[in-house]
């Protein structure tokens, strides 16, 4: 009898170990191409999160798991959000591209892609979570994509890019479309030159049709390098934990 609750003490704690491995998803996205993610799949998921890198968003997911650029804020922290009952979605660039395309029709593609698969997969709530560049994707395909039509059931936009001259600011986009929840992140002593604090407030104001809404500013962490990437107050550094526990707490607040 000991032997045998040995046994399925072993089986189970193995079953946990495996549903919380980082797997590696080809997914058929659009003729011909394939949307590659990582998905960290926890016991009992309450919502699901699709997360956005920075820069140009390619991270290299190799078919293993190993990840040629996993610096990146949520990149680096992707497994917090699993520890916080959240399905976890980490994209790549799709396979026909180097880069994310990020304000493209294709890209609103790939995406919808993503989450009409984590619906089928588990019915939950599935969010975008953007992070500095990041941010243009997770506001570009909420903007082009209404949760009636395949969209998100909200957002989430952290070291939100309010200007840019690569491309559209989040600022800049028809953010004042959305009818889904969003909540923006952000370090009040961001230094980046794109994501100053003190754009926030226009940013907040453009938000007129979302139902909820919410900036939560933070502040300590370690600031280190450039102002602009992952090592700085920009990227959250030394307060992972802090910053993901309130991002999972008010996408699940009833």
């Amino acid at each position: 009898m000991k032997t045998t609750f040995a046994m399925l003490t072993l089986l189970l704690v193995c079953s946990i170990v495996r549903a919380q491995e980082p797997q590696v998803v080809d997914l058929p996205s659009r003729p011909g191409n394939t949307q590659r993610m990582l998905v960290i799949t926890p016991q009992q998921p309450k919502a699901a999160v699709i997360l956005f890198a920075g820069g140009d968003g390619a991270i290299g997911i190799a078919p293993d798991g190993w990840l040629a650029r996993g610096g990146n804020f949520l990149v680096r922290s992707c497994k917090l959000f699993a520890d916080n009952n959240l399905l976890t979605v980490v994209v790549d660039a799709p396979s026909d591209r180097n880069t994310v395309p990020r304000e493209t029709a294709d890209h609103v593609t790939d995406i919808k892609a993503v989450i009409a698969w984590l619906r089928q997969k588990a019915k939950i709530p599935v969010w975008l979570v953007g992070t500095s560049r990041g941010t243009q994707s997770a506001a570009y395909v909420a903007t082009k994509a209404p949760l009636s039509e395949g969209g998100p059931d909200g957002i989430v936009l952290t070291s939100s890019l309010v200007s840019d001259r690569r491309g559209t600011a989040v600022l800049d986009m028809d953010i004042d479309r959305l009818r889904t929840p969003v909540l923006v992140v952000h370090h009040k002593q961001d230094g980046c030159r794109y994501c100053l604090f003190s754009g926030l407030p226009g940013l907040m104001e453009r938000l007129t049709s979302t139902p909820r809404k919410e900036l939560i500013a933070v502040e300590g962490g370690d600031d280190v390098g450039d102002p602009c990437q992952a090592r700085a107050y920009h990227g959250f550094n030394g307060i992972e934990p802090e910053v993901v526990g309130k991002i999972a707490k008010w996408i699940l607040a009833p």
